[in-house]
This record gives C-alpha cells, structure tokens and sequence, in this order.
C-alpha cells in the first residue's frame, strides 16, 4: 500500500548519500518492514534484509565475531543471505533491530565505512532495555512511522482524486457542498472505525468488511499487551492500568486523565514512567497543557495536566468494547448513522490527534479552571504553532451553537493568534473570524 513516509525515504537517499543509516520508527504493526523492504526492492540494485526477528542461521556469530573485518563481514552475510553486494548499490535493513542492539552499534563503523546504505526498522526502539548496554550511534537519522492518515485509506481503497480537491477548497475555504461532503464525511466514518493499521485497512479494502478488521485490531492490541507484560518491567502493572482506562478517561466530557480514577492513591510522579513507556512505544499521544501559550508552546508545558489519546482511532473502537463481539460494539452503527452521544465524542478528537501527530506536531491544549469566576473558565482542545502565531483549534459536534471557550481564549490571547479553527461535521465555513472545517480537513493543518 501506498505511504507518503515513502518520499521522506527517498529524499534522505538522496540528500545523505551514504552519510547515515536511517531509522523508521513506530508502533508495532503501523508498516515499518513492509515499507523498508518495498523501498529496498524499488530504490537500489540490491537489498539484503535481516530480520532479527528470525535471523538466518549464522547472522548473530557473524556480527559477534568477525565485525572487526569487514570484508570478511559483507563475505560471510553475502553467502548467508544469497545476495550479492553492489557497493554505493545495496541498501541493508536491520529489520527489529532493537532485538539485536549490537547490530544497532555497530551503525557507526558501517556507515564510516561507505560502502552501502543502512536502514533500521523497530518497534519500542528507545525503551532503556534496549539501548542500555550500547553506544548509540550519532550516524543515525530517524524518522516516525505513523497508522496511515486518512488519504492513504482513501488510496487503499483506489480514490486518488478526492484529497486534491479537498486541499484546494481548503486552500480557497470554498464549500465543497452538501452531496460531496456528505460523500467524503462518510468515507471519513469508515475511516475512524477501520483506523489505519495496514493490516486492518488491507483486509477492510479487499472484503468491505468490519467485522474482519475488528477481528485484525483485536489480535493488534493483544500484541500490545504482551509487549507490556514482556518489556515494561517494573512498570507492568501501572502500564496496564494506564492503557485499560484511556477508553473509559477518553469518553468523559472533560478528557483530561485524572489518576485518581485508577487508584485514589496514585500520584503522578508514580505514572510518569509508564506514562512515558507508552509514549516511547508510540501507542499512546500525549497532550501536555500549555499553561501560558507562546509560539514555543512546550516552554510553558504542564505535564502533571494531560490528555492521553490512542495511537491510532480503529484501535480505540475496539479497545472500547475489548470484551465484546464485533455485532455488540455500539460504535460502528453510531459512528456509521451519525448517532454518537457526546461521551462517544471521543473518537472525533482521538482522530484529529492521530491526525495532527502525523501531519508532524506535538500535541498541546489549554486548560484554566476556576469555579469561583467563570470568566476565567477555559478550554481548547488543541493548540496549534506555525513559529509566529498561535492557533486555537476545537472539536465540536455538528449540533454545537456557540464557542464560548474559543471566545474566552481569543480574548485573553489576541495578540498571539493566528488563524482560529474549528472542526465539526459539516462544511467549510467563516464565521465571527473562526474557520470552521469538517473534520477530515485537519488533514491539512
């Protein structure tokens, strides 16, 4: 399947000639080996790929022993994996590299060495366990792999020309009216419930089915949680309490993650380690309250104050009903028939994170409580930085009437915003100098 993660591939080919191995990063299951050897196959003469997973026998003696020469090296993993090497040809993927650390050290003297590019691929790829008894190399460039957004479901399944159109009416904030919106809008349904996991978007493409999908997304966040019980350590057990409640933190009103809703006793510094743990196997988006709103937004971050979203929105659907066959999770006919209570609301703003992390940002929101002076109240979802201006953006339902936060906000903060947006469920529009788009624009924000 078609990712644009591709083209940041191939500028680094040809901007790093050689000059660094290249590290893909992500979840597990989001398409990283997949795309590597693709990149592989197409881009270069030759491609050998080792996957430490299940390495061939002979793999692990030969980076042991005979590292220190290298022509003997190349020899020996030339005739192991039957492939030639064709110098400044071949690219070499280090597939799962994180369960082999020494392959990962060993970037440094590959790539000073020159002969041919270096691509790495892991899952949970910076956990301490990992690189604890290795030097890191400074050779390596990363790049984060994302679930696929909603233009590449939509080139799964064989619609190229849609997201153009949409980027230019939103360029023109031209209303794209009510039919095509509606057409879109409903595609975009199918995409909050399906997620973009490959292998869920795949079987979703081939059969039209939910039902099968959901079985994939099962299986998906079983593998997740064994990834916990076998890397989180000391951790396990706040690991798995924090990643059972984001469903249930996720379908309150106010999204903020309160621990005392796990154990009136936790306290955040207790969680912060298993808070990052999710963090750094890219399961979970992290949204820190920015208490005092620059263009640097993390200058004034507030970690104790956050929102903790799923990774990917499929996954959400049916880690909301994890118990439950695919026929009894409310859900799917909900978002389908556009009946969501507002605690379901949830997945309208899991899916403009999943959204804006992959378009690049760090996710920060505002928060001001005070019960004495509603003034002062405020909320906004997201905050958005293009490095001069501040941008203000809330998930609304198609229902909503007022923007009374918003309002509060732009009062307080005027002088540091830029554009103001809002995302609901129906079509472009300007009013009282606010953007409002549906939901599948934040694609281009």
């Amino acid at each position: 399947m078609k990712r644009k993660i591709y083209q940041r591939m191939l500028a680094w080919k040809q901007r790093s000639q050689g000059s660094s191995a290249l590290v893909l990063d992500g979840a597990r299951r989001v398409g990283k080996s997949f795309t590597a050897a693709e990149f592989g196959r197409q881009e270069y003469k030759n491609c050998l790929l080792i996957d430490f997973s299940y390495p061939k026998p002979g793999t692990i003696q030969c980076f042991r022993e005979d590292a220190y020469d290298l022509d003997l090296f190349f020899a020996k993993l030339s005739a192991i994996y039957r492939t030639p090497l064709h110098k400044r040809e071949t690219l070499i993927i280090f597939d799962e590299v994180q369960l082999f650390p020494p392959a990962r050290q060993l970037i440094k003297h590959l790539v000073a060495d020159g002969r041919y590019d270096y691509l790495e691929t892991g899952s949970l790829i910076s956990l301490h366990q990992n690189v604890q008894d290795i030097l890191i190399p400074s050779e390596e460039e990363h790049l984060e792999m994302f679930p696929m957004d909603f233009e590449e479901f939509l080139w799964a399944l064989g619609d190229e020309a849609t997201v153009p159109f949409l980027r230019e009416c939103f360029v023109k904030r031209k209303p794209l009216g009510q039919s095509l919106h509606r057409r879109v809008l409903n595609d975009f349904r199918k995409y909050i419930l399906v997620g973009g996991m490959p292998q869920a978007v795949l079987s979703y493409a081939g059969e039209r089915d939910f039902a099968q999908a959901d079985s994939i997304k099962k299986r998906i966040l079983t593998l997740y949680r064994e990834d916990i019980g076998k890397y989180a350590g000391r951790q396990q057990q706040k690991v798995y309490a924090l990643f059972d409640s984001i469903p249930g933190q996720l379908a309150k009103k106010e999204k903020r993650f309160h621990l005392a809703d796990i154990s009136g006793k936790a306290r955040g510094r207790e969680y912060e380690d298993a808070f990052t743990w999710l963090d750094s196997a890219m399961i979970i988006n992290r949204c820190i309250n920015a208490t005092d709103p620059t263009v640097g937004l993390a200058m004034s971050s507030d970690h104790t104050t956050q929102k903790c979203y799923m990774g990917d929105t499929g996954l959400l659907v049916t880690q909301s009903f994890i118990d439950l066959n695919y026929t009894d999770n409310t859900l799917y006919p909900a978002v389908l028939t556009d009946q969501l209570s507002i605690n379901e609301g949830m997945l309208m703003e899991n899916v403009t994170a999943q959204t804006l992390r992959c378009n690049g940002h760090k996710l920060f929101f505002y928060s001001r409580c005070d019960s004495l002076h509603r003034q002062n109240h405020i909320k906004i979802d997201f905050l958005l930085s293009d490095h001069r201006r501040i941008m203000p953006l809330e998930v609304k339902s198609a229902a909503y009437r007022t923007h009374s936060s918003l309002d509060k906000f732009m009062t307080k903060f005027h002088e540091r915003l830029g554009e103001k947006y809002i995302l609901y469920q129906k079509d472009i529009m300007i009013r009282d100098g606010v953007v409002h788009l549906p939901l599948y624009m934040a694609l281009f924000l």
